[in-house]
């Protein structure tokens, strides 16, 4: 990746759209259309705030993270090392494990089962259904991903048009015939307030912040094959492109709110947004319909998975180069399997406090990136920061898993923001301070091996 193309494209003005494309593209997968139809759900008659807070960590994040990785240069590996090399180890590895194996690709097979499947078969079989289904969506995604094919390409290129035709189809649809009016929200969003804010939370389910600075240096790198060779060129149509991606998927992603929204009077609440999307579309185009939004959302959820896949391979292929990416693939597709037997509901249900640990690490190191010019790149600054952040972010994760911590529960829950599980910020705040402080007395001379 860090090898210059010899003939680099010629130099457009319109380039960026391309890019903007692409990057749309890599952020835009199928399982990510349930959170905001299910959060539209709950939220009722406080949607649009809730839409606002979701969009901050859905889609405004991402963009962010794009835009660190381009103005630092570097790659998310280098980047954490800026911390420590080994924070770096465990903060890529922990990242590349949660849109990985652990939660994002067995979510895949899960969305694609949900949506497809299971509302066809008898209750008391569901669970014999996700097996089956399980274990041939991630066979197929073991043989696509070590095979030297481009139908995986192919078969996204043309899915992700498909699905977005859909989409359009099914929200001018609601948008025209509304299937009822916005209820009374749930108690997580039942103000104006409460709702923004647990949505911003809401937002961190599509994991797009953290996969941002993994796909970073692919723009990047893609910019500069369009032409672009200064910073600042390059840091402008990264932007304009970012901002492209941006704006599809904000619109998106709202439109998606309001369907979820209107949903409730007719469907109900459901668990989760994957029957929400089901039976939105059975509402509109009848069954024939809701067969077609899963045959696409089968494969455009194949595809992310085999992505995924050939990414998680690749890095564990640096770490451990003895071990081949085909073995990789197939601890992957096996552990993807066992997890996806949890159901969809319980493999959301359990990465949440995964995310609350991550993304304000993620965010934390995101703002430092921007902030290093004015630290000098002191590495002192850096593990301050990220040091005091983890602790909020890990009892915050440890709340997500029921677990109680006596006095720091009583002290972090006296901090401001600590009821919206973002505690952290005051301890970044706190940490970035001390390290300015620290710095000072250090004296100000970069040094990429002392504080």
């Amino acid at each position: 990746m860090e090898k210059k193309e010899a003939f680099p494209m010629k130099k457009s003005n319109n380039a960026f759209i391309a890019i903007g494309l692409m990057l749309f593209a890599l952020f835009f997968g199928a399982g990510n259309l349930i959170f905001p139809v299910f959060m539209g759900q709950n939220s009722g008659l406080n949607t649009i705030p809730a839409t606002i807070g979701f969009l901050i960590t859905g889609v405004g994040l991402p963009l962010l993270g794009v835009l660190a990785i381009c103005y630092s240069g570097v790659n998310l590996r280098e980047l954490a090392s800026r911390i420590h090399p080994l924070y770096s180890l465990f903060f890529c590895t922990a990242l590349y494990m949660t849109i990985g194996p652990f939660f994002a690709a067995p979510r895949t097979a899960t969305v694609a089962y949900e949506v497809a499947i299971a509302q066809n078969l008898a209750p008391e079989i569901r669970d014999i259904g996700l097996y089956v289904f399980a274990a041939i969506f991630f066979i197929l995604t073991w043989w696509l991903a070590i095979s030297p094919s481009k139908l995986v390409t192919r078969v996204g290129k043309f899915m992700t048009p498909v699905l977005l035709l859909f989409l359009f189809l099914l929200i001018v649809a609601a948008i025209i015939h509304p299937m009822g009016a916005w209820q009374t929200p749930a108690a997580a969003y039942d103000t104006p307030l409460k709702a923004f804010t647990q949505a911003i939370v809401d937002g961190y389910n599509t994991m797009d912040g953290l996969a941002a600075l993994v796909f970073g240096i692919i723009v990047v790198e893609s910019v500069k094959m369009y032409g672009s060779e200064t910073k600042a060129e390059i840091t402008r149509d990264t932007f304009r492109s970012g901002l492209v991606s941006t704006f599809f998927m904000a619109l998106i992603y709202a439109a998606l709110c309001y369907v979820g929204a209107s949903s409730v009077a007719a469907i109900g609440v459901q668990e989760n947004g994957a029957p929400v999307l089901v039976k939105t579309a059975l509402y509109y185009f009848g069954a024939a319909g809701a067969g077609v939004l899963g045959v696409i959302v089968i494969f455009a959820c194949l595809t992310t998975s085999v992505g995924l896949g050939a990414s998680c391979a690749a890095y564990f292929n640096l770490l451990f180069p003895k071990i081949t990416p085909k073995t990789f693939v197939t601890i992957y597709s096996v552990l993807c399997f066992f997890v996806a037997l949890f159901g969809l509901t319980t493999i959301i249900k359990n990465s949440i406090p995964v995310l609350l640990l991550l993304y304000p690490l993620a965010i934390s190191l995101i703002v430092l990136t921007f902030l290093d010019p004015y630290f000098h790149g002191r590495r002192c600054v850096y593990v301050w920061a990220t040091a005091l952040t983890a602790i909020p972010a890990l009892c915050d994760g440890l709340h997500g898993f029921g677990l109680k911590l006596g006095a720091m529960d009583d002290l972090l829950a006296s901090l401001p923001l600590a009821e919206y599980s973002m505690a952290w910020i005051s301890f970044f705040l706190a940490g970035l301070a001390i390290g300015f402080i620290w710095m000072a007395l250090t004296g100000n001379k970069k040094s990429a091996e002392t504080a």
